[in-house]
């Protein structure tokens, strides 16, 4: 491995130098480098050669561009079967976020201000701090899968994010990520019960599932009715419909549940079995014709006109639903189930909220609910507590 200077002279007869590295990479085949200055050459030398040593060594034209990367990881999650929605997503994420800046760079070329000044852009762009960190992690993704290949050496993407994880910009997101409230993110017990005594027709015992159950909505949308036991009252989680409306299992093994029924959920249900429409898939929520129900129906003509009905609207006056989407009802069933103790339940300790959410972890429940004190149920505290929510409150003492 050499580092030499090379001068020549333009077609118009201009004075011309650079700095050229000549070495053999780890297969023996000749590769040329130029730089403007000797200690950027000295440096890459310096690198270089100890990458040709441990074998690990890919030149610039052996690398491939961050855009042609991302295709190859796109192609590798089509080819593990991953949910249409999760590939759309990556699609998404290369297309709009990643590409029409540095789609044209080399891996090989990646290094930590380049990927910083990346992230910076995007939220000047005006890209939310939610999608930054996102397409961050795809693009860590993209590298590692291409550094599997043989593509690229090192994961500049994911060396930056192990700096930060316990440092400054760490705590930053977590404030600025904030924790779920009532009345912003959590419906409040009284926005519950106005908002289920307004819901009509085949949404009202959809909507009282999801507030009682806390499940997702791809959840109750691959609901069936042999997943219901009505007289053990209990509910099976087994399957799910993802945005495409296509049956397939739960999220994760977590996912799949128990969850116990309090009567006014097994109630309701009896009542809405008689009058559910028929379908193949045997649905609990289908379509008037037994297939599975679109989110945006349930969302823009159940939800949302229940809110409005209920008088549950933004600030300022508008007829616009508060809550935009059925995750706020899941948000309420945690809360629920945590301060049951104050309506008269029973304890339920946090690893018994963290399976009856079907999350992965209990630290996922502790993270996103932690704040609120998890405490507990049973059938006899879910009566009591479904009770004392649609309780009249008490006058106050004149």
């Amino acid at each position: 491995m050499s580092v030499r200077k090379r001068q020549w002279r333009t077609g118009k007869g201009a004075p011309k130098e650079a700095w050229v590295v000549d070495y053999a990479d780890a297969k023996s085949t000749r590769r040329l480098k130029t730089f403007a200055r000797k200690k950027d050459a000295d440096r890459f030398a310096a690198t270089a050669r100890v990458e040709v040593h441990e074998g690990t060594h890919v030149a610039d034209s052996a690398s491939v561009t961050v855009a042609q990367a991302g295709e190859l990881w796109i192609a590798r999650a089509k080819s593990a079967a991953l949910e249409r929605v999760t590939i759309k997503s990556y699609q998404e994420q290369l297309s709009l976020h990643i590409a029409p800046f540095i789609g044209s760079r080399r891996l090989s070329q990646l290094s930590a201000p380049t990927v910083r000044e990346f992230e910076d852009r995007l939220l000047v762009e005006g890209r939310s701090p939610s999608m930054v960190r996102r397409v961050m992690r795809s693009l860590g993704s993209i590298v590692a899968d291409a550094q599997e290949r043989g593509l690229v050496v090192r994961n500049v993407v994911r060396e930056l994010r192990a700096q930060r994880r316990n440092g400054a910009d760490r705590k930053a997101e977590r404030r600025q990520k904030g924790k779920i409230k009532v009345g912003v993110d959590i419906p409040t017990r009284d926005e519950i019960r106005s908002i289920i005594e307004s819901a009509r027709g085949r949404w009202r015992p959809l909507i009282i599932t999801s507030v009682f159950t806390g499940l997702r909505a791809s959840e109750l949308r691959g609901l069936r009715w042999i997943d219901v036991d009505l007289d053990a009252r209990t509910l099976h989680v087994r399957q799910r419909a993802d945005r495409f409306n296509q049956i397939g299992p739960p999220k994760s093994a977590a996912g799949e549940r128990s969850i116990p029924l309090p009567s006014i959920v097994v109630a309701t249900l009896r009542e809405w079995q008689s009058l559910c429409p028929d379908g193949e898939a045997g649905l609990v929520f289908p379509t008037g014709a037994g297939t599975v129900e679109g989110l945006g129906n349930i969302v823009n003509r159940g939800f949302k006109p229940a809110q409005i009905a209920a008088g549950v609207v933004s600030e300022g006056g508008t007829m616009r639903a508060k809550y935009p989407g059925l995750h706020s009802l899941r948000h309420f069933f945690a809360s629920w189930c945590i301060n049951q103790r104050a309506d008269g339940g029973l304890e339920l300790p946090p690893k018994v909220a963290q399976e009856r959410l079907g999350h992965a972890s209990i630290a996922m429940t502790l993270d996103v609910y932690g704040h609120l004190f998890p405490r507990g149920e049973d059938l006899a505290g879910l009566d009591t507590a479904t009770r004392l929510l649609f309780a009249e409150p008490e006058e106050s003492p004149r």
